[in-house]
């Protein structure tokens, strides 16, 4: 595909992004909650929000905020611990329907991917042509997914088909034409770039930047000045609608992390916590969107003095479950002081696998998987650990249940010894609510998906 000004000369990458996924699948699978407000995430003390519906995003409720906040923001709100073998599921299904429409398929987490189209047997790249088949994909992708919505975005690049995504939202279409890139950009703010966090937008802020528009007002020099030479230069091509990095499928990475560098030193155990929540959820979008599993748990920090502290993990087993490496990263993070704060903190998994052994991470189990903790502090040695987790309940809001004489259903809520059930599938419209002993010999979990604390 030929190139023109830092990018293809026609609209050939497709970005699809399924709308509020994780919360829409349960709404798709739990008539009951349709039009309503529901959030999927760590339920815990620490936890954070993984997806909010946009009924609970009326409310301000979004991805990454506090559980707690979200409870503020959203009380009535169905608050649900999440199903990841059924979003698995569904993931799959979507990328299969983009595999049909070309060899190159990227996917970035379960929920999103992009697509060169130019190595498909796409051979019209009019906006007319597009148009159509975007529209073709979101409706196959509705019919194969029993009801899931997605917006897909084409344009001249990674950067634009991601833009064009987000300007479809939701459940729509956007094709950005070639020439259009700078018009269709121009309004939109500093933060659409990818890397402009809150850090570097409040440099931005200083040279007067609001928009794409007012970056593209400085002069490379400005922003090499202000953001470096590597970062500069990024955003300066970004703002110019420059972007050739190309769509890569079948990449096998050797390892995956998601790291935070802070403002300043963050001395806050729960502030640590609900860092590690939130990428061990993002390390695991990206782990499951590759179809893998993982054996090895990574938590890196780097203290004030810049000493970096890497400690990890291998497990017997393997797995894909985010509450699994929330869990032992914050079980590494017991055993470094954190007194004089850190000024970095990442989470990470490594030792890929295609099969996983989840029986190895039942609550009674998981202690006894850990065989290594290694550490990158100047002068330490390797130190031999057994993780001991706390017990996690089995009746986590939103699992899916089998009862004898009721059938299918999901818990509402559990305590006191008892838990409460609604009996409904997708197919049978809102069901009746019942309440059984936790012991109850006819009431058993399905096994459908790992839900997080």
């Amino acid at each position: 595909m030929q190139e023109v000004s830092g990018h293809r000369r026609d609209a050939s990458i497709l970005h699809l992004d399924l709308d509020a996924f994780f919360a829409a699948v349960e709404q798709r699978d739990k008539p009951s909650l349709r039009g309503k407000p529901v959030i999927v995430g760590g339920l815990g003390g620490r936890g954070v929000v993984s997806t909010a519906s946009y009924e609970a995003r009326a409310f301000g409720v979004h991805s990454a905020m506090p559980m707690h906040e979200a409870r503020r923001l959203c009380p009535h709100g169905a608050y649900l611990s999440g199903r990841y073998g059924v979003y698995q599921a569904s993931s799959a299904i979507v990328m299969g329907l983009l595999a049909e429409l070309s060899p190159l398929v990227e996917p970035l987490s379960l929920d999103e991917a992009f697509v060169d189209l130019a190595a498909g047997p796409t051979q019209e790249f009019t906006p007319h042509a597009l148009t159509e088949l975007a529209e073709g994909l979101r409706a196959r992708v509705t019919e194969a997914t029993g009801g899931l919505t997605a917006s897909v975005g084409v344009g001249t690049s990674k950067f634009m088909a991601k833009v064009a995504s987000e300007l479809a939202k939701p459940d729509g279409v956007r094709v950005v034409a070639s020439g259009t890139e700078i018009d269709t950009i121009a309004a939109l703010p500093a933060r659409a770039i990818p890397g402009v966090g809150p850090a570097t937008m409040e440099r931005l802020t200083r040279l007067g930047v609001t928009t794409i528009a007012d970056i593209r007002a400085l002069s490379r020099g400005e922003l090499l000045r202000e953001l470096g030479k590597a970062q500069g230069e990024g955003v300066y091509a970004l703002a110019h609608a420059m972007d050739l990095r190309p769509v890569v499928a079948g990449r096998e990475a050797k390892s995956i992390s998601i790291e935070d560098t802070f403002e300043g030193n963050v001395t806050d155990r729960s502030e640590l916590d609900a860092v590690i929540e939130r990428d061990a959820r993002l390390v695991v979008g990206k782990l499951t969107g590759q179809g893998q599993f993982a054996r090895t748990i990574t938590l890196k920090v780097k203290r004030p003095d810049f000493t970096i502290i890497s400690r990890s993990l291998t497990l017997h087993g393997a797995t894909d479950r985010a509450d699994t490496v929330a869990r032992i990263a914050r079980s590494l993070l017991d055993a470094i002081p954190i007194e004089t704060g850190f000024r970095l903190l990442g989470v990470g998994v490594a030792g890929f696998t295609e099969a996983a052994q989840e029986e190895l991470f039942e609550p009674d189990t998981l202690g006894a998987t850990v065989t290594s903790i290694a550490t990158a502090a100047p002068g330490s040695a390797p130190q031999e650990v057994v993780l001991r987790p706390r017990w996690v309940p089995s009746f986590t809001p939103g699992a899916d249940v089998e009862h004898d004489e009721w059938g299918h259903g999901w818990v509402w809520g559990s305590g006191l010894g008892r838990v409460t059930i609604r009996f409904e599938t997708a197919e049978t419209g809102p069901g009746p609510v019942r309440t059984f002993a936790l012991d109850d010999p006819a009431l058993r979990l399905v096994a459908v998906g790992a839900a997080p604390e």
